[in-house]
This record gives C-alpha cells, sequence and structure tokens, in this order.
C-alpha cells in the first residue's frame, strides 16, 4: 500500500473503514488492515468523501469584482451589463492568472471537478482559449469541464452560433444555451431546438440557463425536455438555474416536473446566487427564487448545486466552498431533516457527479482514490460546520491540507469534530 487511511466514517454511515490505497487506485475499503503502508492516515472516526463537485460555475468572470465597476443594483441584468463593459478589456494573460488563482482555491476546499461555462459571444474567444489552456494545467489535481455559453443569446448576438461552433472545434465539451434571454419565447424555442440537435449530432452533453427569472410564464424548461427527448438526449442534458419554476402555477408544475423526470434532464440550483439576483423586482413578500428542489428530487430528478459565481459582476462573496453552497441550499429549500441535509450534501457530490458524467467519481474498490477527509463525524455534521477539509487527496497523493479547527466542545460518544479545552485557573 502507498497510502492507507485509518478507521474512516463514510457518507453512507460505515464507521471503522480502512481505505488502502495502491498506485493511485483504492485497492481496500473494509475493516482494519494489517498490513502498513509508506504514508498511514488516523481519520479517527471523522469522514471520508468522494470530493466536491461544483456542476456550475462562471471561471472566466471569477475574482473579477470591481472591473471595471461594483453591481450596485445587484440584479442580474446588471451583472451581465458588466460583464460586456468588462469583456473589452479582457486579455487572455489576465483570464488564466485569475482562473488558476480560484482553482488553488477549489482545490484547498475539497472541489475536484468544476462544470464552468465560458462566453463565446466574443468574436476573439479570449475567455475559451484562456480556460482551454487552464483546464490543461489543473488536470492533474481537478477535472475541468467547459460548456460552451452564448451569454448574449444564440439567435440575439450576432455571430454566437458561428463562435459556439468554433469553440467546441476548439475541444470545448458541453453544449450551452440561454432561451429566455432571447428576443421572444419562439427564439428561445428556437435556439433550444438547434442546440440540442447540434449535441446529438456531436454525440456531447448540453447545459443551458434556463429560466433565470422571476417570470413565472418562462417556461423554456418544458421545451428543453421535450427536445431532449426527440433528440434522444435522456440522461445528458441539465437545466440549470430554473428560478421561474420558483414562481410557477403550482398546476402547471405538477404537469411540468413528470415531464423533465421523463427525459432525464438533471436539474442544477445555484442557492448562493439564486436568492441573491432574484425577487430584487418584489417588495414583500419577497421571493427568494430558487428552483423546487424536494420536489424535483421526490419526483426522481437529480438534482445538483453549484457555486455559479465567486467575486465578479453578479456575485460579490464566495469562497469556494461547497458546504456553504449546500448549507444555504438546505435553507432556502427547507430540507433541514436528516434526509434533506444528506440529500444536500449528495447536491455537491454524487448528483453533481452525474451531471457532468464523471464515472469515476466514489469511493469504491477500483476507483481513482480521490477523496476528501473532513473535520466531521458524518455528512450532516459536516454541513452544519462547514467542516475543515483536513486532507484533501488526488490519485492517492494528498495534494492540500488544512489544520483542525479549535472552536467547540466534542459530542459525548461522537468523535472529534471541533474541540475546545478550557484555560485552566481560578
Amino acid at each position: 500500500m502507498d497510502l492507507i487511511l485509518r478507521g474512516a466514517s463514510l457518507p453512507d454511515g460505515c464507521s471503522g473503514i480502512d481505505i488502502g490505497i495502491r498506485d493511485g487506485v483504492i485497492s481496500h475499503l473494509g475493516p482494519a488492515l494489517e498490513n502498513s503502508a509508506a504514508e498511514e492516515i488516523d481519520a479517527r472516526g471523522r469522514l471520508v468523501s468522494a470530493p466536491f463537485v461544483d456542476a456550475h460555475f462562471h471561471m472566466d468572470a471569477t475574482l473579477s469584482l470591481g472591473l471595471p465597476r461594483m453591481n450596485i443594483s445587484g440584479t442580474l441584468l446588471e451583472g451581465i451589463a458588466l460583464w460586456g463593459e468588462l469583456k473589452p478589456m479582457l486579455t487572455v494573460d489576465a483570464l488564466i492568472e485569475r482562473a488558476m488563482a480560484y482553482c488553488d482555491m477549489a482545490v484547498a476546499q475539497g472541489i475536484g471537478a468544476i462544470r464552468s461555462h465560458v462566453d463565446v459571444c466574443d468574436d476573439r474567444l479570449l475567455a475559451v482559449d484562456a480556460l482551454l489552456e487552464v483546464r490543461k494545467r489543473v488536470a492533474p489535481y481537478l477535472d475541468l469541464q467547459l460548456v460552451a455559453f452564448p451569454q448574449d443569446g444564440l439567435l440575439r448576438s450576432p455571430n454566437a452560433k458561428e463562435n459556439l461552433l468554433r469553440a467546441l472545434d476548439r475541444g470545448v465539451d458541453v453544449v450551452g444555451g440561454i432561451p429566455h434571454f432571447e428576443r421572444t419565447d419562439a427564439d428561445g424555442a428556437e435556439s433550444i431546438r438547434w442546440l440540442c440537435e447540434l449535441a446529438a449530432e456531436r454525440g456531447l452533453m448540453v447545459d443551458m440557463h434556463c429560466d433565470e427569472t422571476d417570470d413565472p410564464m418562462s417556461r423554456h424548461i418544458q421545451t428543453l425536455a421535450a427536445q431532449t427527448i426527440r433528440t434522444g438526449l435522456q440522461g445528458r442534458v441539465t437545466g440549470s438555474h430554473l428560478t421561474s419554476m420558483h414562481s410557477m402555477d403550482n398546476y402547471f408544475v405538477s404537469k411540468l416536473i413528470p415531464l423533465i423526470a421523463e427525459a432525464g434532464v438533471h436539474a442544477v440550483a445555484n442557492p448562493l446566487i439564486n436568492i441573491t439576483l432574484q425577487g430584487r423586482h418584489d417588495t414583500y413578500p419577497k421571493r427568494r427564487g430558487m428552483t423546487r428542489v424536494p420536489e424535483l428530487m421526490a419526483a426522481g430528478v437529480n438534482v445538483a448545486f453549484g457555486h455559479d459565481c465567486v467575486m465578479d459582476p453578479w456575485y460579490a462573496m464566495g469562497s469556494a466552498d461547497m458546504l456553504e453552497v449546500a448549507h444555504m441550499g438546505l435553507h432556502v429549500a427547507q430540507m433541514t431533516s436528516r434526509d434533506g441535509t444528506r440529500a444536500c450534501f449528495d447536491a455537491v457530490t454524487t448528483n453533481a457527479a452525474k451531471v457532468m458524467g464523471l464515472e469515476g467519481h466514489g469511493i469504491e474498490v477500483g476507483k481513482r482514490a480521490d477523496m476528501v477527509l473532513l473535520q466531521a463525524a458524518d455528512t450532516v455534521e459536516a454541513i452544519r460546520l462547514k467542516a475543515a477539509r483536513l486532507a484533501v487527496i488526488r490519485g492517492g497523493k494528498v495534494v492540500a491540507s488544512a489544520p483542525e479547527r479549535v472552536v467547540n466542545l466534542d459530542l459525548p460518544g461522537r468523535p472529534a469534530a471541533l474541540h475546545f479545552e478550557r484555560p485552566s485557573g481560578n
């Protein structure tokens, strides 16, 4: 063995597990191993999870906060306008520098894979070239999947179709779209048809920004599900955001959700950003805009969470912490039961891996030894405490680590998650 983690707990509730790693692959998963290894880590009952997966991000814009100015209104539309002002100022070197800095941050937080949308409406395709270079540089320690995203609208932006095809030809992985941002609903529907047919022809996955609005009549997810079935793309299509579903009539949703499930369309909610950008035109009561996560899950739809933005024209906060995303998600979706909390952990790990089609994701014998040791006893505690990532392991090697936090009292009968020693004295 090259590395053994001893006495680990797993997300499924199993405890006292030794994880043996040889040649970058998990070779043992079970009771205590008698043999030793070149390196051993005593998990002490703490949780070992597969890496976190961010199923929706915008790496071309990340860490650009304040360029060229701040988003004063805090709205989605001002963010889009700001990005339009920033695009002429972009350089490949600056894009690479910011993206690489973010990737370092993400890996330190236990993220092993990111799906990033990249704007293709700039005829120079600077962001595409920059992120293709970043994808190559980070490949040893991070899986980066790129979506060709026509931010200004496939039909609305003059050269978007041509640019999207150019981006795919250069090696971008996934077909993207934004039907609700087209000039008319008919144009939105036409963009979905064209993009799904393109993906089917090229054997690619699809991930569309869909109905990111408070308008309950924005129903492009219905068209996306229908086109998914028509083009035979079941299981390969994702509808991201779906915030209009928050405001839709319940009867319509009762028909819509079974259609999404039938089509095998994945859903990605972005809790931090959806609740920040939506509802800006409301007085009170003020909508929070996140899609119907528990209802979609109950219908068998694979639902994942994404971070979406970190310090960019749309969101001034963020730290690449998918446990913060899950923490916000369970609050907004009112999924505070034990089962609901565990489902939110799945939304930033296994469910998100399914969105990206990551076949090697998971703690199983024979899979690549990618995992995170968390300072928590189980997935519920991990989200509650936004647990420290004590060790981040990629291919059997520790690529990042953090010291234990000294914050709180241990609970009787549970492994130490956070620890506090009272000072002695009179």
